[in-house]
């Protein structure tokens, strides 16, 4: 037989919390803004710690921050270090990374042949290969999805 249905719990719901024009990521919501601060990374550039310089200014990319101006400003001081960073020194470098790091160092790499220097894209070029070998096509998919913009 049929349960007794004149319980009207399910009346209470709020509906328009599920409509897709109210939604907003929790994840961007809950992570820090954060800032690359250049004058460390000049000093650990100074200091010939290329490596050290790369991995702090993926750390503390301005990812999530809506700030344009912070984005690019962080895209010209990561394009400096990747630049600075010699190719036969390139595997040693993308080694200390994580897999979440080799994200964002993609992310910067696409950014960059976005904006060519001279010289720069060929050299982006072999960070792409070497990033590439080293992550896979899961990480090309994961930059190119990503709400989270470089």
């Amino acid at each position: 037989m049929a349960k007794n249905t004149s319980s009207s719990a399910f009346r209470k719901i709020d509906v328009d919390q599920y409509n897709e024009d109210n939604f907003k990521d929790d994840e961007q919501e809950n992570q820090p803004l954060g800032g690359i601060d250049e004058g460390e990374i000049n000093q650990l550039l100074l200091k010939q710690k290329n490596n050290d310089a790369l991995k702090k200014c993926l750390e503390n990319a301005p990812i999530f921050s809506k700030n344009q101006q912070s984005k690019d400003q962080a895209l010209q001081v990561i394009l400096r270090v990747l630049l600075s960073i010699k190719p036969s020194q390139i595997d040693s470098a993308i080694e200390i990374l994580d897999a979440e790091l080799i994200d964002t160092l993609m992310k910067y790499i696409y950014r960059g042949f976005e904006f060519p220097n001279e010289g720069s894209s060929g050299h982006l070029l072999q960070w792409h290969e070497k990033v590439f070998a080293k992550a896979g096509v899961g990480s090309i998919v994961r930059v190119l999805t990503d709400t989270a913009r470089a």
